[in-house]
């Protein structure tokens, strides 16, 4: 039998969502009468904005015509998404970001999984706890993880997030080579300011160490003082890649788009140490092992950049920032501690007396028919949070807030 990369034997055996669905699906089996309303999951519920969906329909109809049916295109995405996305994302906002620099992708996982082929093994990796599973799975899978003890891999440096440091970790004492930063944040909420940022970028210059920035929700910032983009530090071209998504703005988590930036500035060494350009390599590794995104989606994609298509995304975020703000606030009434729900459709929560995060999940699931995400499950210190998404309808939020108010409210007077 053929080898295979050991790897996947030492990863847990079920990732944190597909344990969640397990879980829910025995309940739904043992209690078929219950309508669960699911805060879990970050899916969006609303519908792709009418703007992309015309914009693909057109798209389908050429690709139904000979004279204008497309076959393969460019592995880095079409001209017509990548110079609106550098136009507006970035130069209108005052970042010096060309079309060049601009990598289209089935969507912001996909590239966060497979940046990790153009960095070197023995890599030293500096992720948050808690954080998105996935930065932590990827790099285990490419042999960077060592062993797991006590919830952490030996081979990783954890930056720790508390309440005391407002879920934004301090500099690493021990210098890593890759940090992966995440602002809004996911899943705490919590968001990072040009100052804090800069703090990041500086120590990364000064040693010689490389950021992955996940910006997937930079579309719900509303405080002028919070970041949306890494390029809006001094200096960040120099040492950071900037991953973004579609899928939490206008409804692509289906349809799958995303775009990942590399700056012509990055530089990395072959082990000789003569130098070579990082975007000349994630280039090279598209070529190989990616055959660009779909036509018809990055279509989709370009319309999201017109007049209509912008309104329109402005319209959904708000409409879910809408329910994460109403979360948040029955949260509080119900006696957690509440982060998140500002400039991110996460709230982040936890009450005293209950402890464990799957006890509380089960909890909320069992007595309330409310399905949250375990916190533990995005690391050591996520232990005794729950993570709420504001991606449900808004006729869901609120009945699952109500449900929530009445269980707790249940709970205090039983205690009194």
């Amino acid at each position: 039998m053929i080898k295979v990369n050991d790897n996947f034997r030492i990863l847990p055996e079920s990732y944190l969502f597909s344990e969640v669905a397990a879980r829910l699906r025995h309940f739904k089996e043992a209690h078929p009468e219950a309508n669960v309303i699911r805060m879990d999951i970050g899916d969006v519920t609303r519908p792709l904005v009418p703007a992309a969906v015309e914009a693909m329909t057109e798209a389908v109809k050429e690709m139904s015509v000979s004279e204008t049916f497309r076959g393969y295109g460019p592995e880095q995405g079409y001209p017509f998404l990548r110079e609106p996305i550098a136009r507006i994302d970035y130069q209108e906002r005052g970042i010096d970001i060309s079309a060049d620099e601009i990598f289209i992708s089935d969507g912001a996982k996909s590239d966060l999984g497979n940046l990790g082929d153009i960095f070197g093994p023995g890599l030293k990796v500096a992720v948050a706890d808690p954080s998105y599973p996935a930065y932590v799975d990827a790099n285990v899978i490419d042999g960077r993880g060592g062993t797991l003890e006590e919830g952490r891999w030996s081979d990783l440096i954890y930056l720790d997030c508390l309440p005391e440091n407002d879920f934004k970790p301090s500099l690493p004492k021990e210098r890593p080579d890759v940090i992966i930063l995440c602002y809004p944040n996911n899943p705490t909420g919590a968001s990072i300011t040009k100052a804090e940022l800069q703090e990041w970028i500086d120590y990364a210059r000064r040693e010689g160490s490389l950021i992955i920035y996940d910006s997937a929700y930079e579309a719900y910032v509303t405080d002028p003082s919070t970041v949306r983009s890494v390029y809006e530090a001094e200096g960040a071209k120099e040492v950071a890649i900037e991953v973004r998504s579609f899928s939490k703005t206008a409804g692509f988590t289906g349809m799958r788009c995303g775009y990942t930036v590399v700056p012509e500035a990055l530089k990395g060494r072959f082990a000789d140490g003569s130098e070579v350009s990082l975007r000349k390599l994630w280039n090279r590794r598209q070529c190989t092992k990616f055959n660009g995104a779909s036509y018809i989606v990055q279509r989709g994609a370009a319309a999201l950049y017109t007049e209509e298509g912008r309104r329109q995304v402005r319209e959904s975020v708000a409409y879910y920032m809408e329910n994460a703000h109403a979360i948040r606030k029955a949260l509080r009434e119900a006696g957690f501690e509440v982060t998140g729900g500002v400039d991110s459709p996460y709230v982040w929560a936890r009450r005293a007396d209950e402890p464990d995060s799957w006890a509380l999940f089960g909890r909320l699931l069992s007595e309330a028919a409310l399905s949250c995400t375990p916190g533990s499950g995005f690391g050591t210190l996520g232990q005794g949070y729950i993570r709420f998404t504001g991606f449900n309808s808004a006729e869901n939020t609120a009945e699952a807030m109500s449900r929530l108010r009445k269980l707790f409210s249940a709970t205090v007077e039983t205690a009194e």
